[in-house]
């Protein structure tokens, strides 16, 4: 894919004012791309050094000034007695509920936004601070370690536990996230040390900064794909614009500093992403079909509910016999879907139709290569075997939207059927309607407007059709090519 000498696992990060995208290159091939729109960015998470503006007992709630044009919306129920925000309340009288004991009208408060300003509606806040990174959640002022529910094993969860808990002082205490299942000691201690240098730094800017101003933004997305690759072995960060680059380079020295001397600046003429061919990449990530190199090939189709995946031999007839060569491009295919779904970042309930293996020793291999695959997959996977119709059934992780999703709407011609309606079909459509309004109403002529296919298969290929339903309604059709419909679009208009 990339000629120039290659490292075994780089980041690339193209930004652009109103979009970021992050391409994980492993030994020259592209395995995940992330994408960010800047218009699409929400506040939540941020955090800001507020002033309560307003207290409405009846409401039991506050009208809290972080700077944006609407006031924020912060309610008893969402403050927590271990903040700075309660800190001038005595600690004894503290009373979930009664807003009018627990803040003040001009009282300096820190919060954090729990969802976005929506119309009228300003932010809703809490004062129940938490930090995520990629395996915890940091919650200041608690002494407990948590657990997702989602992690299954007890032994795991205790595992985790014990791990964690050297970690909690004073400071605060954790949760322990789904995605920290597996995860080794030193990226659990990793992820423990970022939080809390980030902790500090939010400390000290509380006591620095002015009110009405954030004190801390939740991540965007360079930010945030360095923060959960730490300790993942990256040999080299390569960005193309100088500012982010200069801010990344602080936010590593200061959060991830095993990863300062990675990150480089790239100022070539060519596009970063044209240079490591991840444009082609993506657009080939969009199609259904992806080629294999023995010249077999998959078909992935998206939908709502699910994915599915078939594979196909193609063209591609081994040298010796038939199972042979079914059972290494079955064995070929494993690779290239376990890329896929995370080049496509596709979640839920994935069914994969492998071609048919008689032998029993073949489904095993093709098993363990499949699960070999998917272990390099940061998203979480599970399979099951091969079913009785010889398909096999596995979940991965939804982790964020997939890139169909976030580069691409569905098709206004066919709604997102994937197929569009025939001309012919079409055309027998509208002689329908025709007789339909004919019985329904009393017109003199009638006017049918259709996309130009339609219109020239109605005057050429189906002028007998329309020749026999003229006659037989005992009226004119007159057919208005319309050169703005789409094929399934048409008009019978009475006159």
């Amino acid at each position: 894919m990339h000629s120039s000498s290659q490292v075994g696992v780089e980041l690339l990060i193209n930004v652009t004012p109103s979009e970021t995208r992050v391409a994980l290159v492993e030994n020259g091939v592209l395995q995940e791309v992330h994408v960010e729109r800047q218009a699409k960015r929400g506040i939540v998470g941020n955090i800001y050094k507020g002033k309560v503006s307003r207290v409405l007992p009846g409401m039991q709630a506050a009208f809290v000034d972080i700077g944006l044009e609407k006031a924020a919306f912060l309610h008893a129920s969402d403050i927590v007695p271990h903040t700075e925000c309660v800190a001038d309340v005595e600690q004894e009288h503290f009373q979930a509920g009664n807003i009018a004991e627990l803040v003040r009208e001009g009282q300096e408060i820190v919060v954090q936004v729990v969802k976005d300003p929506l119309g009228t509606k300003g932010a809703r806040l809490t004062t129940d601070i938490t930090l995520p990174s990629r395996y915890l959640v940091f919650m200041p002022g608690a002494e407990h370690v948590g657990v997702s529910q989602r992690i299954d094993s007890e032994e795991e969860k205790e595992r985790l536990k014990n791990l964690i808990s050297q970690y909690v002082n004073e400071s605060g205490g954790y949760i322990i996230r789904t995605a920290a299942e597996n995860a080794t000691e030193l990226e659990l201690e990793q992820d423990a040390a970022f939080l809390m240098r980030l902790w500090n730094k939010i400390q000290k800017r509380w006591q620095e900064y002015h009110p009405l101003t954030m004190i801390y933004g939740d991540l965007s997305l360079a930010f945030r794909v360095l923060r959960d690759y730490v300790g993942t072995g990256i040999d080299r960060i390569k960005i193309d614009s100088k500012q982010t680059h200069e801010q990344l380079s602080v936010f590593l020295d200061d959060f991830v500093p095993s990863l300062s001397g990675a990150l480089e600046y790239y100022p070539g003429e060519r596009p970063l992403f044209d240079l490591y061919e991840v444009e082609s990449e993506i657009q080939r990530a969009l199609d259904c079909k992806v080629e294999m190199k023995s010249g077999g090939y998959l078909i992935i189709d998206q939908t709502e509910a699910m994915t599915t995946i078939d594979i196909n031999t193609g063209g591609f007839v081994g040298h010796r016999n038939l199972e042979e060569t079914i059972f290494n491009t079955n064995l070929e295919a494993t690779q290239a879907i376990a890329r896929q779904l995370r080049l496509r970042n596709l979640g839920g309930i994935i069914i994969i139709d492998f071609i048919d293996m008689v032998q029993e020793d073949h489904k095993e291999r093709v098993m363990a290569s499949l699960e070999a695959a998917l272990s390099r997959d940061n998203a979480k996977t599970k399979i099951s075997g091969f079913s009785g119709l010889g398909l096999v059934e596995m979940t991965r992780k939804r982790t964020r939207e997939s890139l169909e999703h976030i580069l691409c709407e569905p098709c206004l011609c066919c709604k997102g059927r994937g197929s569009l309606k025939t001309v012919e079909t079409i055309c027998f459509e509208i002689l329908r309607e025709i007789l339909r309004v004919n019985r329904a109403y009393d017109a003199d002529k009638f006017v049918v407007y259709a996309s130009p296919a339609v219109a020239d298969a109605l005057d050429e290929d189906e002028s007998h059709a329309m020749a026999e339903l003229e006659v037989f309604i005992g009226k004119q059709v007159k057919v208005q090519s319309e050169i703005m419909y789409g094929q399934e679009k048409f008009d019978v208009v009475m006159m």
